[in-house]
């Protein structure tokens, strides 16, 4: 098979994988007959996502504003903290299990907390946003500042480079790859954040469109909210990829 032929196959076995499953999920829905407030078929969620574009482009043009507010406020505080963490020991023991413990708490009971000091509306689906993507670029970064190997960094030591240089000449180019890779995981964390604190404490987004629908029965358009929000999470994570391999392609160069 030649190397052409190979790309262009898995260039096309995401999309052929999404068209069997849709055919799978109508086929299912018609021949046993289920229910649409149970759920609905394909053909029904599309209707639904066509009669309420209007809506449905509101709503995910202002959760998309919140997602990347809060994503690109991770990424400032993800990469300071994790240079902090990566670059000195004494932060790491200080301050690694403080946010592994931070981390293990579930974001939905801090909503209710930051409603009280944001207030219902964006700036609680922001912060709610960051809060889930923070967590993964720090560690990443800091696991590629910590893996730098010690005989490279004697070496710039005896050739008089300060703590600063080491970090700046190895430290972070060592770090890019763990960067851009952990982004791909912020962003749809982000996202989750965002639609969790639409739920709770919004008057917008494609959250609150869906709480709106679920007290309405309207399943079919509840479904078209989790599409839109996939195809969103695929696309941003797509770019991000983009990005990285652009960025980090040096290190990947043996992928074959």
């Amino acid at each position: 098979m030649s190397e052409a032929m190979r790309r262009s196959i898995e260039a096309s076995m995401p999309w052929l994988v999404v068209v069997g499953l849709l055919v799978i999920w109508q086929a299912s829905v018609v021949l046993l007959n289920v229910p649409s407030f149970v759920l609905p078929a394909p053909t029904e969620i599309w209707a639904a996502l066509l009669q309420y574009r209007g809506p449905i482009f509101q709503h995910a043009t202002y959760t998309m504003i919140s997602t990347m507010a809060g994503f690109g406020l991770g990424i400032v505080v993800g990469l300071l903290i994790g240079i902090m963490i990566g670059s000195s020991r004494l932060v790491y023991a200080g301050l690694y299990p403080v946010l592994i413990g931070f981390n293990s708490v579930p974001k939905v009971a801090l909503v209710p907390i930051i409603v009280l000091w944001l207030g219902i509306g964006q700036p609680t689906a922001i912060a709610t946003a960051f809060l889930l993507c923070f967590f993964p670029i720090a560690v990443n970064v800091a696991t590629g500042l910590a893996t730098v190997e010690p005989e490279m960094e004697d070496v710039l030591r005896s050739l008089g480079a300060s703590r600063l240089d080491l970090i700046r000449k190895i430290g972070l180019p060592r770090a890019m790859p763990y960067f851009f890779a952990s982004l791909k995981v912020a962003i749809t964390l982000a996202f989750v954040g965002t639609v969790i604190a639409e739920t709770i404490a919004s008057n917008k987004g494609i959250g609150y469109l869906m709480i709106q629908a679920s007290s309405q029965f309207r399943v079919a358009l509840m479904f078209a909210g989790v599409g839109v929000i996939a195809v969103l999470g695929i696309a941003t994570y797509a770019i991000f990829a983009a990005i990285e391999k652009r960025m980090t392609g040096w290190a990947m160069r043996g992928k074959r």
